[in-house]
């Protein structure tokens, strides 16, 4: 990024490669939409080029980016009033490629949509902790950054998230059970 700052755009390109499908899940499992998480994950680029001058260098790269991430997520979500949660079939499809039997690929198809569904459920703060730890891997301290808040609020914010998850999956795994 340091080397994009200086002028050298050509650099972002190796950013993008490297960073792109980590910034496509992240924007998916808040959005559940494969089209809007493309166009957030382009806008993301360039808020970088357009701002490169306030990366430092100082910090982690990464955590500038979902800064800048969740900014861009802000805005998109003012803009629209209203966050839509419908599965995306190529990026269910992209899970279900094992070499399982189909009725195993219909029992993890089934725990997919209720995981979703249970997500889309959590408040969008709770569903943002949980997609950048669990899902993008980032730890408390980089998240911390990101949202503006402090490490132990991480750490609450994650373990008050997981417990309503689970909350929701149960009640909707029972809702579905009586369906069959």
């Amino acid at each position: 990024m340091l080397k994009v700052k200086a002028g050298q755009l050509d650099q972002l390109g190796l950013l993008f490669e490297r960073h792109n499908k980590p910034l496509y899940g992240f924007f998916y499992r808040l959005t559940s939409d494969g089209a809007i998480s493309e166009d957030l994950v382009q806008n993301v680029f360039v808020r970088m080029i357009k701002y490169s001058h306030t990366y430092k260098g100082d910090g982690k790269f990464t955590t500038w980016m979902y800064h800048m991430a969740r900014n861009l997520f802000a805005d998109h979500y003012k803009k629209q009033k209203k966050m839509g949660y419908r599965e995306d079939p190529e990026v269910t499809d992209k899970y279900l490629r094992d070499e399982f039997n189909a009725e195993e690929q219909r029992i993890k198809k089934e725990q997919l949509d209720l995981l979703q569904q249970a997500l889309g459920r959590l408040t969008p703060e709770k569903r943002e902790v949980l997609v950048l730890s669990k899902y993008q891997g980032m730890r408390y301290q980089d998240i911390a950054e990101v949202i503006g808040i402090s490490e132990s609020a991480v750490k609450v914010r994650i373990f008050r998230a997981l417990k309503d998850l689970k909350v929701n999956y149960e009640k909707l795994e029972l809702v579905n059970s009586q369906r069959t």
